[in-house]
């Protein structure tokens, strides 16, 4: 089976911290030929990672129309992602783009609109949550009834961000353009995570605020939530404390309880309690393996762009009802 000729569009952290070493490991099933960044030097030191040579772009126009490259990897700020994944999209090239599918839910449905009856090709959007060990055998533990049947969940993420963070640093977190800030960026993650596990949230009630100067326009959120199963769950998150604290997933059900942090599952039924590990962080180079096998052979994925949207719903209608005051329902 012949390698995807795959182009890097960004040449960001994520880029070289998760996608590279992970193409890397990949290199059987990719054969990476293009870089691309506004930026020449940021382009050439991303191409200084590569074992081979590759072309260099500076105009996003000129790579998707060099015919050797068929897929594309998209990790850019989430205000100019959509633009960049509609380009390609109409280029016919494969895509693969980074969370969120969109800024809101209005630019992601245009989107799937350009998107639909585009037939053998493929757009994931890497949501590396879907594909975490743990999130994939809690999903397993708790739709198989091993605890019965959900009633109650408590989801917290506590994830300091300083002014010296390594993701801080970017124009667009600063200025407090994106609607949400933190709470949208890592909130896609946490509403997968609670999707996959629990199941499809219907209703929200949030409170937002901001606390920390330096992140615009928000960074604390808590909210209650309904799910269509008859859950009812609490969900906390924060980006203005000190720390970290390790996120977990709290879930209990009508004959025992499990408790999820990203590298461990604690399920406890009748006063027993068996701990399971799992593999951390391995999402990222096991959806782009989901990829290649989506190209190749369009066998099915769990990061169609339908998925990204809901989870960009759940965190609009937090967002919404944190604005409103109200508990709203979930936009499906």
């Amino acid at each position: 089976m012949s390698r995807i000729r795959l182009g890097l569009v960004g040449a960001g952290i994520f880029m070289h911290d998760a996608h590279v070493p992970s193409l890397l490991r990949l290199a059987d099933q990719f054969e990476i030929v293009a870089v691309y960044s506004r930026s020449q030097a940021s382009a050439a030191r991303l191409a200084e990672r590569l074992p081979q040579p590759v072309s260099i772009f500076t105009d996003y126009a000129a790579l998707l129309a060099d015919q050797a490259v068929e897929a594309v990897l998209i990790v850019l700020p989430i205000p100019v992602m959509p633009g960049y994944v509609a380009q390609a999209l109409a280029a016919g090239k494969h895509v693969i783009s980074e969370k969120p599918i969109a800024v809101d839910l209005d630019s992601a449905r245009r989107l799937l609109d350009e998107y639909a009856g585009r037939g053998g090709q493929i757009w994931m959007v890497g949501e590396n949550w879907r594909y975490e060990s743990a999130f994939v055998q809690a999903a397993k533990l708790v739709r198989g009834g091993v605890i019965g049947a959900p009633v109650t969940c408590h989801w917290a993420a506590y994830t300091p961000v300083t002014p010296q963070s390594k993701y801080y640093g970017s124009a667009w977190r600063e200025s407090g353009e994106v609607r949400g800030g933190y709470l949208l960026d890592g909130g896609v993650h946490h509403a997968a995570g609670l999707r996959m596990v629990v199941g499809e949230i219907v209703e929200v009630s949030a409170t937002v605020r901001q606390v920390a100067a330096h992140l615009p326009p928000a960074d604390t959120l808590a909210a209650q939530l309904r799910f269509a199963n008859g859950a009812v769950g609490t969900y906390l998150a924060t980006y203005a404390v000190a720390g970290p604290w390790p996120p977990y997933l709290y879930v209990v059900g009508e004959k025992g309880a499990l408790r999820m942090q990203r590298g461990e599952i604690e399920i406890t039924i009748g006063g027993k309690t068996e701990v399971q590990k799992c593999n951390k962080f391995d999402g990222v180079e096991l959806e782009l393996a989901a990829f290649a096998a989506a190209v190749h052979t369009g066998q099915p994925h769990a990061n169609p762009p339908e998925e990204a949207l809901r989870d960009l719903a759940v965190i609009d209608a937090l967002l919404r009802s944190a604005a409103s005051g109200r508990s709203l329902p979930v936009d499906r």
